[in-house]
């Protein structure tokens, strides 16, 4: 049982044994082979289930036994009880606390309650008298102290729907607390509707059973048909999005430092590209030099000569080595020259490599934040190994899962795939689509490659819409509006010879400009 992830509901999730089970684990198998379920019961509104059931011990008697499930955050604990209610084990032991031993022997004692008020058996006028007597408590806070059961969460709702925001307790009018109070109890008891909110990224951030109104349009709200299916889609959403930020923890931090690496790599050699900017004195001093060698007396260590370079023909000061005589000092200026010309060749070639790799490791990096699956995340990183951004073959006999391409319809049913990766990015522009298919990318945006399958057909704006839109929710301009995106016919997109994975050039394209929103998937 994880802390963090503690409840209690049916489940269509299938999960795998252990390999190894904990000793916990091995001690449930003994006495409960064979039982059967005989009760389920919760203390009012306390996160604690008792779960209670018949089994045969191991002389063949009939016993009974119970799990208390104790679903309190951090210390959420799982406790088998004999029918005399002593501890057979827990899944966590506790000796901290001389007043509540959970100890194999020791007799079972609840954890303190919290001694609210219990909202099915109390009036609407009496708990929002009690929750109006916290006086300068915010109003939030004073139901949450107030209500048995009720989560931050719907505290927060209701101070929301009461007044807009948090006043404090004394400053909130009773009617429309009582209100309030009734239409809780009765979504509580009747008809509550299961709640999902997904943020922006699609990741679930909360639940509940009424609706929640106080984020406005910030997060997503989705309806499922029973609490069960809901908390299968909470949990399972959040340990799925921990699990691939797990994963791809070491990709996101190796991506990073390479960028930061590129970047400071980068700024030398353009440092060292803005010393050459003079190389063009360098041959004017050696030419000048050579002008006048029979002039230069030796042992100087500057000539002022008449430069023929200047239209006006004004006077110049030409440095010189003092140990070295006119025409050496006019042969080192044409050296320093050759070499200043060469090295501003050749920074300039690395300085434009190091703007190809940034610009790589930035869709990379891209690729990383869209990850939906452990695949994706697989593919990606065979990738860098084949760039050689880590070191080490993937091992022979271990397989890697291919990650599935993003595949939508179009209302005139023509295909749209969107990469998920440079790699898949490559595969679908420069062998999967046909020629006339259309081809769509962010404009100077890193993001995926879309392909609209049309194969010429005519084509709706609200189908070039509907493709330019997946172009943005893809990209990094996800969350921004107004994102121009480019399209062509894929015939117009080529791949430079050599270059790395996901790189294109294209041309004879048309601009659109729209705004990610929706749930496409």
């Amino acid at each position: 049982m994880r802390s963090a992830a503690s409840r209690i509901h049916f489940t269509e999730q299938k999960t795998e044994n252990p390999e190894n089970p904990p000793m916990f684990c091995m001690l449930m198998r003994k006495h409960f082979v064979g039982a059967k379920l005989s009760n389920v019961s919760q203390r009012g509104f306390e996160r604690i289930v008792e779960i209670g059931f018949e089994a045969l011990n191991e002389m063949g008697d009939r016993v009974n036994l119970k799990i208390v499930c104790e679903l309190i955050g951090n210390q959420s604990n799982c406790i088998l009880l004999n029918g005399e209610g002593r501890i057979i084990d827990a899944l966590k032991r506790s000796d901290i606390s001389a007043k509540r031993l959970i100890l194999p022997g020791a007799v079972y004692e609840y954890p303190e309650p919290q001694n609210n008020i219990s909202i099915t058996e109390t009036s609407e006028l009496q708990l929002a008298n009690n929750i109006i007597s916290k006086g300068q408590t915010g109003l939030s806070k004073a139901i949450l102290s107030v209500i048995d059961g009720i989560s931050p969460l719907v505290a927060r709702e209701m101070a929301f729907r009461v007044c807009q925001g948090d006043v404090t307790a004394e400053c909130t009018n009773e009617k429309d607390l009582e209100k309030q109070i009734s239409v809780i109890k009765e979504e509580i008891t009747v008809k509550g509707c299961p709640i999902l909110l997904k943020n922006k990224e699609n990741i679930p951030v909360d639940f509940s059973y009424t609706d929640i109104l106080q984020y406005g349009d910030l997060y997503s709200k989705e309806s499922y048909l029973s609490y069960s299916l809901l908390l299968d889609a909470f949990y399972n959403g959040k340990e799925n999005s921990i699990r691939l930020k797990k994963l791809s923890s070491d990709l996101s931090k190796l991506v990073s430092n390479l960028i930061i690496r590129a970047n400071k790599r980068m700024e030398i050699r353009k440092s060292e590209l803005k010393s050459c900017e003079n190389r063009e004195m360098l041959r004017i001093y050696g030419e000048l030099i050579k002008a006048n060698i029979y002039v230069i007396k030796p042992g100087s260590n500057k000539v002022e000569l008449e430069n023929f370079y200047d239209e006006n023909l004004k006077t110049i000061s030409v440095p010189l080595d003092p140990c070295l005589n006119a025409a050496a000092n006019a042969a080192k200026y044409f050296k320093e020259y050759k070499k200043s010309y060469k090295a501003e060749q050749t920074l300039t070639s690395l300085i434009d490599k190091d703007k190809e790799e940034i610009d790589y490791l930035e869709t990379v990096a891209q690729s990383l934040e869209c990850c939906e699956t452990a695949a994706d995340i697989a593919e990606i990183r065979q990738e860098l190994n084949s760039e050689g951004y880590i070191k080490g073959a993937t091992p022979k006999n271990k397989k890697i899962k291919t990650a599935e391409f993003k595949e939508y319809k179009s209302v005139e049913g023509y295909k749209i795939i969107v990469g998920k990766n440079n790699v898949q990015n490559d595969y679908i522009t420069t062998r999967l689509a046909s020629k006339n298919d259309l081809w769509f990318h962010t404009k100077g945006i890193h993001g995926s490659h879309v392909v609209l399958f049309c194969g010429g057909g005519k084509v709706s704006d609200e189908t070039i819409l509907f493709a330019a839109r997946l172009a943005a929710k893809n990209s990094k301009a996800a969350l921004s509006s107004n994102v121009p995106v480019d399209y062509t016919p894929i015939k117009n997109v080529k791949k430079p010879a050599g270059s790395k994975p996901g790189m294109v050039i294209y041309s004879t394209n048309k601009t659109v400009f729209v705004t990610s929103e929706g749930n496409y998937d």
